[in-house]
């Protein structure tokens, strides 16, 4: 080989070697960015998103299930459990551990006797949640479908079986309108509640003291955290919190008062409410038809929901605090009352009924269309519920100041009471026509006015609390349903004491002269309220009939032959003993006709059922 030739091959080329170095150094800029990415994503996966990898790496492995607290107890003035909790089995069903989601849903559609429809929508309704939180398929259900899963559950994988504390009624339905109900959380409910202990399956209260104490009945859920296999089977408890329970919340209601309240009521419609005269304790508040509260357990059907909706007796409404209805000849005792005060009457006045009162040639009839005689006087009109004698009373005080005493009496507003959605009544003035209906007043209808009809409205508790006023030389009070709150422990967390909110018009003089009115209509030979006279305690009350529609055919026909949605409303409130008043009952039965003998009858069974017990005791 030539020296030439040598030396060409020696000598490197300098083109050659700038190329050859920008290739390893594109190679080295590659292989670090590569190295960079790699180690950029491992800091981001290890360190950054650390928690969420381990979470899902736990949740692999590990299950959290919350347990929901057994609810407080709704006790009675004497501590019997009126609503406590029983076991209630629910199938849960968790999509991480379902290998073949379609096979065992469809399973799960036989077992459960469902539609895959509805358990599909229930899937749905929940489904923003993450895969390994449990999804409810179905709810309260029974033992032999608990012991079932539980035997197949291999065959099941996913499928669980929850016990929660639900609602026992050991009352069955006794103050319905009351206690209320429970129901699944809906979705605004959701929204609104700021605690995150809230799930979409949860329970809340809807109506009555469920709802308003839901807070203070509810408890703070425990957790149970636990491994689980490859099939998602149980394998060891890693830890466990226990739940918190409500408070138990103590009433001022009688269970047995209650009781029998609600039996003479059974088949009708209406209200029954008793009152302690000094306190404002309410010792029954009934309205009837009870609400089926079994029904709502595992949610109501749409079915029976429909039926509450569609019955005439109404039992989605609670009479006592949301039926308003003429007072009818309760409300004599505002009458009564503005005529002594405004110096029309005298204990001595005399006026005669001859069966009616006419005004401007237009006749109005009393009750007894043959009268009640030359001399009628406060109290025989009291007793035997004159409506001529109190139609004078009316137009010589006028409606506006008849207005004033009512008010003064607790009607035509709101009383106070804890629960939702009470009415407020309504007391007609000339002002309240004039806006409302776009009309002057008019004289004839101050003569219905004074007897409780007319534009008069009132809820029952409402002439409960005028009764407990006229019974306690007027003292007005908000109508106490609470005596206290207490924990598991039986500790007292919060009492409520009697509120007296006002004072009626009236001195104890003016009151004890109606209150004769009142003694001698249960006690005097004519007197209308004289089937609710007790043997050994004296009774004193005022009997209403309150006309729902007047139509001639059916003005000399018997009760029983008139279509009920034509009868009128009967009413009867009362206190005793007479002498030293201790307790006020007021009963109203829609339809009933006469209230000496519809709704008197009533209130005797319940006065009976608490004179009873304080014998006992003694």
């Amino acid at each position: 080989m030539s020296r030439r030739l040598l030396d060409q091959i020696n000598t490197p080329d300098e083109e050659e070697l700038t190329v050859l170095k920008k290739r390893v150094e594109l190679t080295i800029i590659i292989m670090v960015t590569f190295i960079a990415i790699l180690v950029v994503r491992l800091w981001y996966l290890q360190i950054n998103q650390s928690d969420l990898y381990h979470e899902k790496a736990l949740n692999n492995r590990v299950r959290k299930l919350q347990i929901i607290a057994p609810r407080g107890n709704i006790l009675d003035r004497y501590n019997r459990i009126i609503i406590s909790n029983r076991p209630l089995f629910n199938v849960l069903w968790i999509r991480d551990d379902a290998e073949d989601p379609d096979l065992v849903l469809k399973q799960m559609s036989h077992i459960l006797k469902e539609d895959m429809s509805d358990i599909l929508g229930r899937i749905r309704s929940e489904g923003n949640h993450p895969n390994y939180v449990p999804i409810r398929l179905k709810e309260d259900v029974t033992w032999e479908t608990v012991a079932f899963i539980e035997n197949h559950s291999l065959e099941l994988p996913g499928i669980r079986i929850e016990a929660v504390p639900s609602r026992k009624y050991n009352y069955g339905n006794l103050g319905s309108h009351i206690i209320g109900y429970l129901a699944q959380i809906t979705k605004k409910e959701l929204k609104k509640q700021k605690s995150a202990d809230y799930s979409g399956a949860d329970q809340i209260g809807k109506m009555g003291l469920e709802k308003i104490y839901e807070k203070e009945l509810r408890g703070e859920k425990g957790e149970r955290i636990f491994e689980v296999n490859v099939h998602g089977l149980e394998q060891q408890q890693l830890k466990l919190v226990e739940p918190l329970p409500g408070h138990d919340i103590q009433l001022s209601i009688d269970i047995d008062m209650q009781r029998k309240a609600e039996e003479m009521m059974q088949g009708r419609s209406g209200a029954v409410i008793a009152m302690d005269v000094n306190t404002g304790e309410l010792l029954t508040l009934s309205s009837s038809p009870q609400l089926k509260l079994e029904q709502f357990i595992s949610g109501i059907s749409q079915k029976n929901w429909d039926n509450m909706l569609n019955d005439p007796l109404t039992p989605l409404l609670d009479k006592t605090i949301q039926g308003q209805y003429p007072p009818a000849s309760t409300y004599k005792i505002v009458t009564a009352l503005a005529g002594l005060m405004e110096g029309v009457i005298t204990p001595s006045t005399n006026i005669p009924c001859y069966g009616s009162f006419k005004l401007h040639g237009r006749r109005y009839g009393c009750w007894k269309k043959w009268g009640h005689g030359k001399h009628v006087n406060l109290k025989k009109a009291m007793a035997e519920s004159c409506d001529v004698y109190f139609y004078h009373i009316g137009q010589e005080v006028g409606v506006d100041k008849l207005a004033i005493y009512a008010r003064s009496l607790g009607l035509g507003e709101k009383t106070g009471i804890i629960l939702e959605n009470e009415k407020s009544g309504l007391v007609p003035t000339k002002k309240w026509k004039h806006r409302v209906k776009k009309e002057g007043w008019q004289q004839g209808e101050t003569v219905s006015v004074s007897i409780g009809q007319g534009f008069n409205l009132a809820t029952p508790l409402q002439i409960c609390l005028m009764t407990v006023a006229l019974a306690n030389n007027g003292k007005l009070y908000r109508p106490q349903l609470l005596k206290a709150i207490k924990d598991q422990d039986g500790t007292t967390i919060q009492t409520f004491l009697p509120e007296q909110t006002g004072t009626a018009f009236g001195s104890p003089k003016e009151f004890s002269l109606i209150r004769a009115g009142l003694y001698a209509a249960v006690n005097a030979p004519h007197g209308t309220g004289i089937k609710a006279k007790l043997k050994d305690i004296k009774v004193a009350g005022k009997t209403g009939t309150a006309q729902v529609v007047h139509l001639e055919r059916y003005k000399d026909v018997e009760i029983e032959d008139i279509p009920r949605k034509y009868r009128d409303h009967a009413w009867f409130t009362c206190y005793a003993p007479a002498d030293k008043p201790e307790i006020v009952v007021t009963v109203l039965v829609e339809h009933g006709g006469h209230g000496g003998s519809a709704a008197g009858p009533v209130a005797k069974a319940v006065l009976e059922e608490y004179f009873k017990k304080k014998k006992t005791k003694k």
